[in-house]
């Protein structure tokens, strides 16, 4: 089934044309550029990247290596290993604990049918709590359960009602009823979101990994997609769980992934039910200089994983644990929903990023896991810089800046997107636009989250976090974080026009 989402299949004609129609732009715009703007020796040469596009060219090299090596020789050494252990060590008990709040009908159907055959195919018995606010709900799951489960004695089902204010409140109500069962000590839970269809032995493949590797606490798992949207909207998605794959496997190297997703993980059931970790999850908070103490409303994975780091576990990446996640996007046009999505995703990391460096440091978090840390405050701004020196190139010194800096985008982007077909998942000849697009895009959503921390909503409950203090405290952060929104952006245009107007100068 899973070949279905990955490179394997044979190329279909429209992405063979648009293969062609990606190389014939390459060819066009490459024939529009004066060969002077290419030569080094020549005074209108700008390296416009220069040394930070060194930089940021490194880091993703490193990662794409680190990442390879993980995946090609690391990891088939480490699942050897893994699955001789577990052969006699596996756990004396597995819980499942699936939340549910407004999925459509068909997908409820696909993700709980997946759950109950995933239980009984995993060997050891094992209870489901499903969180979920409609009755409705309750009794399509039941019905479910009954018409899929063959051996009813090995699955037990236990229903809990939460309130339907957030996906936290449903967890923690769920993990709570999790303690109550009093679970053995080697007991495992994975977390399942409601829009999350497991794969086959995809909960085999990941919880075999706690007796090989006893210092990690989460274990978190490979995603594909099924976008209900347009082309490129389903080419997005598709793009960034490829480009996650890749990340987490560099990660997974370090035993720090940065992650606990919410689609599918696994934790030590005794780490879980800690009432400090239902805490973090239920009601985690953030001391910011400016804008005060603040709720997160979103963001459930990230504080998990903070949870872990901070009670000194390590956490890991599964790449052959596979889900399929079903993606309901918010809005029908591509661009309002890309940019609702990459606010709360950009909002969350920049959120624990910030707590995370200042609370555990370097000694807890590892040298290259912090390096990656501090970076992802920088990449908001170096991501822009390339286009924003060729459009101001273009401006002060003529247009042909610009068109090497569409035929840079091109081939850096083509080539980016070959790389990313050897992370077994599928590629595609719109890749290099999407990719471009995510990087700016990005960038822009992360530098606007960067001053408005305090600016949560959920993209299927539309459900924003309440105000807290005066109006006037609201009023002043909001104008305070335009202002300084304004500046930086300002001081980062002025630097570049400095900086590109200077190296002219200095011929």
């Amino acid at each position: 089934m899973i070949r279905e989402y990955q490179h394997k299949n044979p190329i279909t004609a429209s992405e063979f044309m648009g293969w062609m129609l990606l190389l014939g732009a390459i060819a066009l715009v490459s024939s529009t550029v004066d060969p002077k703007y290419i030569d080094p020796h020549h005074k209108q040469f700008i390296f416009l990247l220069g040394v930070i596009g060194v930089w940021r060219y490194s880091n993703a090299l490193m990662h794409f290596g680190r990442g390879m090596y993980f995946l090609y020789w690391r990891f088939p050494r480490m699942r050897a290993a893994a699955d001789k252990t577990a052969e006699s060590s596996l756990p004396s008990e597995l819980f499942m604990v699936v939340t549910s709040f407004r999925i459509p009908t068909h997908t409820t159907y696909q993700v709980y049918r997946s759950v109950f055959q995933e239980a009984e195919r995993v060997g050891v018995p094992v209870t489901i709590i499903v969180s979920i606010v409609e009755k409705s709900d309750e009794t399509f799951i039941k019905k479910i359960l009954r018409r899929e489960t063959r051996n009813p004695e090995r699955v037990k089902l236990i229903i809990v009602r939460a309130r339907g204010t957030g996906k936290r409140d449903g967890l923690a109500h769920a993990f709570r009823a999790l303690s109550r069962q009093m679970p053995n000590d080697d007991a495992v839970v994975g977390v399942v979101d409601g829009d999350t269809q497991l794969l086959p032995g995809c909960v085999a493949n990941a919880i075999k990994f706690f007796p090989y590797l006893p210092s990690v606490g989460g274990i978190t798992t490979n995603e594909y997609c099924v976008v209900e949207g347009s082309e490129t909207m389903r080419q997005w998605h598709a793009l960034r769980f490829a480009q996650r794959h890749v990340n987490m496997c560099s990660m997974a190297l370090s035993k720090r992934v940065l992650t606990m997703t919410g689609r599918l993980s696994f934790f030590r059931c005794k780490v879980l039910i800690d009432p400090e970790f239902i805490r973090d999850v239920e009601s985690d908070y953030l001391d910011h200089w400016r804008l005060g103490r603040f709720q997160f409303l979103t963001g459930d994975d990230k504080s998990s994983w903070f949870s872990l780091m901070r009670s000194g576990w390590d956490t890991f990446y599964v790449p052959d644990s596979n889900t399929l996640t079903v993606e309901h996007p918010p809005e029908k046009n591509f661009f309002k929903a890309t940019r609702q999505l990459m606010f709360r995703w950009y909002g969350n990391s920049l959120r624990q990023n910030l707590r995370t460096t200042k609370l555990l440091g370097v000694r807890r978090l590892g040298l290259f896991t912090s390096y990656v840390l501090y970076d992802q405050r920088v990449s908001m701004w170096t991501c822009l810089l390339g286009l924003v020196a060729s459009v101001v190139a273009s401006i002060l010194f003529g247009v042909q800046y610009l068109l090497l800096y569409v035929l840079w985008v091109l081939i850096s982007r083509t080539i980016a997107t070959l790389a990313y077909g050897f992370s077994g998942h599928a590629i595609n000849p719109m890749y290099p636009m999407v990719l471009y697009y995510n990087q700016v895009a990005g960038s822009v959503m992360k530098t606007y989250a960067l001053f408005h921390m305090n600016q949560q909503s959920w993209t299927r409950q539309k459900t924003t976090l309440e105000k807290s203090g005066s109006n006037i405290d609201a009023k002043i952060n909001m104008i305070s974080s335009k202002i300084m929104l304004f500046s930086s952006a300002s001081i980062f245009f002025g630097a570049v026009s400095v900086l590109l107007y200077l190296s002219q100068g200095a011929y």
